[in-house]
């Protein structure tokens, strides 16, 4: 893993805890949260204040996420909503974390110039004993305050001045005046200067969980369903009637299209839809040929082709399946068959323009496993445990594309592989677009 660390590929921008102050803050709000204290005087914290170095000294990698579920957070600067989230147990923490800083940016900058915040992503549900106690989870609320409880205090002082305003001989009330007195000079003036801290709480209906082996759980649809990374068999009874595991190609596509979940690449309007095939097919050449004594990296597009057509007795169905597609999509050549039981179909797809999309795209990395640049961008964990398994001349080829052609403009690349046009007004389709939208993707999928 160190050509990642090194490459800025794996905890890159990470915020560093170096100054005694800002180390002193973190020990009070760990203390507060957990009972713990850390002895290092230099570490690195992720969105949530989790740190990996503190998290090794500890024993526990759990220590600000007790069990997996309501994970509690750090806040020491409002610079932590621009760092990832390390070991995420659902795939809502960080977006919700995030929204939260940005939401209370300015009460946050200021509250962390003194001291650090600390809270919880709170929901229902204190542990998880059964895959069915996921559906349990409907609501996570932030709750946070400062260490020495500055926001309590402060929602203390503003019921005690509306009391002195709006009350009968309020202004007599030697204790209550005495009281206020108290709580301002710990507070400050909220009314020129308000530390709250909106509340906020968000609907967790779909989303990825790494308990259980992974589960993909999509409650709010028309048709809702459970995706098993693992063996379904061994996730017992679900309160949904579909329960699919990643065994179940037809199955698992099929939902996903009834959906609307999915699109063809190749429909997708404002991107160079063969140019994104050409490059899947880059990644599969280079899977296939990993571990073989074949060069890898700097090669170039014509250099990858002329590999491709001298080992291509070698490489496998799917990187066929897509070439036929790219000739479809270039050359005007035939209509490629590429039913759900192949293995390039969730190659051909990316998420359609929804809410989830983010979701969708992380579950087809997983259906589309050698994709490493979607992986990458979609699913780091499943992306750094892949790469474990690899052959160097892979990693290699790996680290070098991604810090070459991904690192260097992170926001185009996620543009033009995800991003959404408007869609077409139905006078303006093509004859192709009106066969998708009638027989799905690419045929009629087998739902059984």
């Amino acid at each position: 893993m160190e050509r990642l660390i090194k490459s800025g590929l794996m905890f890159g921008n990470l915020v560093h805890m170096a100054s005694p102050a800002l180390v002193e803050r973190y020990n009070r709000a760990l203390k507060h949260l957990t009972g713990k204290t850390t002895s290092l005087t230099d570490f690195y914290i992720d969105i949530s204040g989790y740190s990996p170095e503190v998290g090794h000294e500890l024993g526990d990698p759990l220590y600000l996420n007790h069990q997996g579920v309501n994970r509690q957070f750090i806040l020491l600067t409002t610079e932590q909503r621009h760092a990832p989230l390390l070991d995420a147990k659902f795939s809502t923490s960080k977006s919700i974390l995030r929204q939260f800083i940005e939401k209370n940016e300015s009460a946050l900058f200021a509250l962390t110039a003194r001291d650090g915040v600390a809270g919880e992503l709170v929901n229902s549900v204190f542990a998880l004993n059964s895959p069915a106690k996921l559906f349990d989870i409907r609501t996570i609320k932030v709750e946070a305050d400062t260490t020495n409880g500055r926001i309590r205090r402060a929602g203390e002082l503003d019921g005690k001045v509306e009391r002195f305003l709006n009350e009968d001989d309020a202004w007599f009330d030697d204790v209550l005046i005495s009281e206020m007195i108290e709580l301002a000079g710990e507070t400050g003036d909220i009314l020129r200067n308000p530390v709250l801290l909106e509340e906020m709480s968000f609907e967790q209906r779909n989303f990825w969980t790494a308990h259980f082996g992974g589960l993909y759980v999509f409650q709010d649809l028309e048709l809702p369903g459970v995706i098993a990374v693992g063996d379904k068999a061994e996730l017992g009874e679900v309160p949904v009637e579909y329960v699919f595991d990643l065994s179940n190609r037809n199955q698992v596509a099929n939902f996903l299209d009834v959906n609307g979940l999915v699109e063809p690449i190749v429909k997708a309007r404002g991107i160079d839809a063969a140019a994104v095939l050409r490059q899947k097919m880059d990644f599969i050449l280079v899977n296939a040929l990993a571990g073989e004594g074949v060069a890898l990296t700097g090669r170039s597009k014509s250099d990858m082709r002329r590999l491709a057509r001298a080992h291509a007795d070698r490489l496998p169905e799917e990187f066929h399946l897509l070439a036929a597609l790219v000739n479809w999509a270039e050359n005007n050549g035939p209509w490629p068959t590429i039913t759900a039981d192949s293995p390039a179909y969730f190659y051909t797809l990316r998420a359609a323009d929804h809410k989830d999309a983010d979701l969708v795209n992380m579950l087809l990395s997983e259906l589309a496993p050698k994709d490493f640049r979607q992986m990458f961008i979609c699913h780091k964990e499943l992306f750094y445990t892949h790469y474990m398994t690899w052959a160097d001349t892979k990693k290699d080829y790996v680290v070098s594309y991604l810090t070459r052609e991904y690192q260097v403009d992170k926001l185009g690349a996620r543009e033009a592989l995800f991003g959404h046009e408007p869609a077409m007004v139905a006078e303006e389709k093509s004859e192709i677009d009106k066969l998708v939208d009638l027989v799905g993707p690419w045929g009629p999928v087998r739902g059984r």
